[in-house]
């Protein structure tokens, strides 16, 4: 069957920053042969493609000329386990947050510092996505993919996807001759919580008492009260990663900055020492609360973000000699 494809489709309410963009086209595909038809027919052959999931760590610095493709592939199933873990195969189109509500229910542990992430399962190795001491590695047993180049289906496990701070092999080697279809997690039945960062770590002094349940709301607190909601102020979650530094340069800020926090300088700190924070320009931002964080209060464009995040860049850059670098995806 031919996938449903729309013309002239609006983005504005399928990415957090809310632009009001187009693409020229659009398509969900629920299979890898539908994903398949965009690559092989004669037609859709020479279309410039890209694909946008939850459209939670997308700019678009304007409308995008040629196809985009959604993954509408779904389904939580266990496909292995033993007396110590549970094997979780689940389907990019999956909403994150959905999925780790889901693993909480069932008693599965190690999902639960990851809760109230935006954006689908099939982009978390994408960016190894990470929060309170865990991250999207530290639960992947392996990652189901489809390539353009030989149409073929493929996996990875673990170990072969190079996962690095918000890095991984799909960013770098594969950029663009991957389309993660599946993802395959290794949970644990029993508990073994991560509870030493920071504001979670203050939450549960006594870990006896901590539960799945108890961390994922502590979680979404934290969250909510630091974080935006893309709903009522538009976007992408930190637009810059905390910068990692070497050795040398590290005791080279502490000695000259001796009140630095540092956790990969998290937090957004450098930002906010150059001014940054609460920064609005037009209808482009910095959020009061979280100095990594650029929103659009309105009618901001792309390139208006972009040309803040530019002029945060060279501040941070002039004062302390590190380059910061973009998080997000910029079509």
């Amino acid at each position: 069957m031919t996938p449903r494809i729309e013309t002239d489709a609006s983005l504005e309410k399928r990415h957090t920053f809310g632009m009001t963009v187009k693409t020229r086209f659009w398509a969900d595909f629920v299979s890898t042969e539908e994903l398949a038809f965009f690559y092989r027919d004669r037609k859709w052959r020479e279309v410039p493609k890209g694909l946008l999931s939850g459209g939670s760590n997308v700019l678009f610095a304007g409308d995008f000329p040629g196809l985009l493709l959604h993954p509408a592939i779904y389904g939580i199933d266990i496909v292995g386990e033993d007396d110590r873990s549970v094997r979780v195969r689940v389907g990019a189109g999956e909403s994150w947050d959905r999925f780790v509500a889901e693993a909480v229910r069932q008693g599965w542990h190690g999902l639960e510092n990851l809760s109230w992430i935006p954006g689908c399962v099939g982009t978390s190795p994408v960016q190894n996505i990470g929060a309170y001491g865990v991250e999207a590695k530290d639960v992947i047993d392996r990652v189901e993919f489809w390539s353009p180049q030989d149409g073929k289906q493929h996996q990875l496990d673990n170990g072969s996807c190079r996962f690095a701070y918000r890095d991984s092999i799909f960013k770098n080697e594969l950029k663009d001759a991957a389309v993660i279809t599946h993802v395959v997690f290794r949970l644990k039945k029993k508990a073994e919580f991560t509870l030493t960062y920071g504001e979670l770590a203050e939450q549960f002094p006594a870990k006896e008492r901590a539960t799945l349940r108890k961390i994922r709301d502590a979680v979404i607190a934290i969250r909510k009260r630091k974080l935006p909601d893309p709903r009522q102020l538009p976007n992408a979650g930190s637009f810059f990663k905390n910068p990692q530094v070497t050795e040398a340069a590290f005791q080279r800020l502490k000695r000259a900055h001796p009140g630095m926090p540092f956790f990969r300088l998290s937090d957004g700190w450098l930002v906010e020492q150059c001014g940054w924070k609460g920064f609005r320009e037009n209808d482009a931002g910095v959020y009061e609360n979280h100095a990594l964080i650029l929103v659009n209060h309105g009618r901001a464009d792309g390139r208006q973000i972009l040309a803040l995040a530019e002029k945060i860049r060279n501040s941070v850059a002039d004062r302390f000699a590190i380059r910061l670098e973009p998080e997000v995806t910029v079509y």
